[in-house]
This record gives C-alpha cells, sequence and structure tokens, in this order.
C-alpha cells in the first residue's frame, strides 16, 4: 500500500512592501510554523508573496485551487479597512461558498485581545475542493485564528472531498462526528 499523497496547502501574503522585498514577510512564516507545528499528517506548502491588487489576488487564488492542487489555503493580509486591503473582495470573488462562521468566530476570538479586531474582515469561501480562509497580517492574530478555527478545518476539507487533514492533539484536537 502507498502513502497517500501531501496534502497541498497554499500560504499566500498579501503585501505591497513584502512582495517588493522592502518588509520581511512574517505572516507566510507564521502560517508554516504553526501548520508545521499541529499537523501530523504529510503536507507541502505552495507559497506566494504578491501585493494588493485584487486581480493579482483573485488570479493566485484560482491557481493554487484550480491547478497546484491546493486542498486549503491560507492568506494573511489585506483584510483590514485601509483603501488596499482588499483580500475578502477577491476571496469572495473567486468563491462558490460563503463560509461566513470561521471569519465571525476569528473576530470574536481577537476582540478579547485588542478592540480594533472589529475593523478586520477576514473570511473563509469554499472553491471547489479547496477552502480559503483569509487571516490578519500579524503573527500573534494569525496564531489566535488558527486556534480559534482550524479545529473545524480539517472536517470541512472532508465535506469537500478534499485531502484529509490530521492534527497533534497535544496541540489541536480536530472535530469529526463519530460515525
Amino acid at each position: 500500500m502507498t502513502a497517500p499523497s501531501p496534502a497541498r496547502i497554499g500560504i499566500v501574503t498579501v503585501s505591497d512592501r513584502a512582495s517588493r522585498g522592502e518588509y520581511e514577510d512574517r505572516g507566510g512564516p507564521a502560517i508554516h510554523a504553526y501548520l508545521a507545528e499541529v499537523l501530523t499528517s504529510p503536507w507541502e506548502a505552495v507559497s506566494r508573496v504578491i501585493p494588493d491588487e485584487q486581480a493579482t489576488i483573485e488570479a493566485t487564488l484560482i491557481e493554487l485551487c484550480d491547478h497546484a492542487g491546493c486542498s486549503l489555503v491560507i492568506t494573511t493580509g489585506g483584510t483590514g479597512p485601509a483603501r488596499r486591503d482588499v483580500t475578502p473582495e477577491a476571496t469572495e470573488a473567486v468563491a462558490e461558498k460563503l463560509m461566513p462562521g470561521f471569519g465571525e468566530l476569528m473576530r470574536q476570538v481577537s476582540l478579547q485581545k485588542v478592540p480594533t479586531a472589529i475593523l478586520s474582515r477576514q473570511t473563509a469561501v469554499i472553491r471547489g475542493r479547496t477552502l480559503i480562509v483569509n487571516l490578519p497580517g500579524q503573527p500573534k492574530a494569525i496564531r489566535e485564528c488558527l486556534d480559534a478555527v482550524f479545529p473545524a478545518i480539517p472536517y470541512c476539507l472532508d465535506l469537500i472531498e478534499a485531502a484529509y487533514l490530521t492534527t497533534d492533539e497535544s496541540k489541536i484536537v480536530a472535530f469529526r462526528p463519530k460515525k
């Protein structure tokens, strides 16, 4: 019996400055480190650092979902109210289904830490057999948000017939209904 192929997970940093090399990308590496810590199933990252341009974000999400075979795409950055923050608009533009509970939970958790979390517009959507989750840009907020929503991600991937992910239960307990 052959081992299952590794799940492909897209990690997209949306940042004008990081994409130009003027600023060190800390968000993408924070997502990668989190996944390396909690996942026990084989996976591989497909990473991108792109500018805050809606057309570029849409094209990158489509490429990762439809061509690169990613079951999960996690973005960081571009979720605030600033004029150039268009990650949620780009994500919703490529969506087949909206998953508003992810954003609601992430904001609820973040509001316990900082009152400006209400300004964040994180969201999640389904495109084909891919779950796309938008996260804020700060590594601390990335961890807090992933801690909140990750227990539901493996089962969501099961439901959309994507990769099967398992977690280190001492770090994150993935919810799956008992059969």
